[in-house]
């Protein structure tokens, strides 16, 4: 059997979707140990394969403008291949994929689905009343009819089970290839650099809560960069002019590649204390880079980085906790010890994420034979 990864886009990893990053990062790696994988991809220019060369095969399919249609290209390619795939569908909350549901029942087309952080506790939160409604009338077969559902963090676990009571849930992280380490500023430096690499969503990704934390530790010899953009960009610069924290906070814009690795190797620490996260590979890249992490519970990553001592894990939503991590950090960085957190951090992503292990469990998702929903 073949698996096809079905996404809203293209998988262009070049690209800020975190979702198309992580499935091609799957797909190709799962190719590169002998599954027999493809990509198919809804998306609004199908006509245009801007995406580079892979060792996968990926299709284009048109995207309807009804958000529950499905193209008639894609559906005749689910049918003429029925007998031959198991469709790994990504994303959640997409009226679309309740079409796709129901066609792949019909058709006995096996399908699991990885929510990538739609259904965690934060996420629930926004639009609940809505989302109870279209969950009864949409999601509630997607999820149903699965045969199996992916989770990439606990929190997500959480959500499910607030809405879909199962036992039909796998809970396994993506595994991430580690960047080449770049060579560190030699010397100590007194002031100590803190960094954020994300979309700007102040809420979503805690932005709010970093800035009220270093209102209350202004005075530390710290410099923070914050790199990344977003429509709320001029807000945040305007959230951090009202604390009087344009001397140690600087919005540095987006930076990709090799531009981006080199401003990260730079940190000392990376910062990230999300509300609502799946899995993000933002961490994973700064712990690859051998710099340690102060991440929220919400990364999902809290247990990978207790387990390798690679930095310090807040409680979601906690200004003072965040606060106190910070000053640890500081202190560490002052003794000149945070160096080791960094190994542990690399260490973490070597180990726990080891690309070749994740694709070997994967393949339990894919066992479509020891469960196939009734209809």
């Amino acid at each position: 059997m073949e698996i096809v990864h079905l996404i809203l886009g293209k998988a262009n990893p070049a690209r800020m979707n975190g979702v198309n990053k992580v499935v091609y990062q799957l797909a190709t790696h799962q190719a590169l140990h002998g599954r027999s994988v493809q990509i198919w991809g809804i998306t609004h220019t199908p006509e245009d394969e801007n995406f580079g060369e892979r060792n996968f095969e990926t299709k284009l399919f048109r995207a309807s403008r009804n958000p529950f249609g499905v193209h008639p290209s894609l559906r005749k390619a689910l049918y003429d291949n029925r007998s031959k795939i198991i469709v790994h569908l990504h994303g959640g909350w997409i009226p679309r994929y309740a079409t796709l549901a129901r066609l792949l029942v019909r058709w006995k087309i096996p399908y699991v689905i990885t929510p990538h952080g739609a259904y965690n506790t934060q996420a629930m939160k926004r639009s609940f009343l809505m989302k109870r409604l279209y969950f009864k009338l949409a999601e509630q077969y997607v999820l149903r009819h699965a045969s199996r559902i992916h989770c990439i963090g606990a929190s997500e676990v959480d959500g499910l089970n607030s809405i879909f009571k199962t036992s039909n849930v796998s809970l396994m992280p993506y595994g991430f290839t580690p960047g080449e380490m770049l060579a560190k500023p030699s010397g100590h430096r007194q002031r100590m650099i803190v960094g954020f690499v994300g979309r700007l969503d102040v809420h979503t990704k805690g932005l709010d809560l970093l800035l009220d934390a270093l209102t209350a530790i202004r005075d530390t010899d710290i410099e923070v960069w914050i790199i990344g953009d977003g429509p709320e960009r001029s807000r945040l610069e305007h959230m951090i002019r009202n604390r009087k924290l344009e001397h140690i906070v600087v919005c540095q814009g987006s930076k990709f590649g090799p531009e981006k690795e080199e401003w990260m190797s730079k940190m000392n620490v990376f910062v990230h204390p999300s509300r609502n996260e799946g899995l993000p590979s933002a961490v994973l890249e700064a712990a690859s880079l051998g710099i340690p992490c102060v991440i929220s519970e919400a990364t999902n990553l809290g247990s990978f980085v207790r387990a390798f001592n690679a930095g310090f894990v807040v409680n979601t939503d906690d200004t003072d906790h965040l606060q106190s991590a910070l000053e640890k950090i500081f202190a560490l960085h002052t003794e000149r010890m945070l160096p080791t957190l960094g190994e542990n951090a690399r260490r973490m992503v070597e180990k726990a994420f080891n690309w070749q292990t994740v694709v070997h469990d994967f393949d339990s998702l894919y066992q479509y034979d020891q469960h196939i929903p009734v209809v």
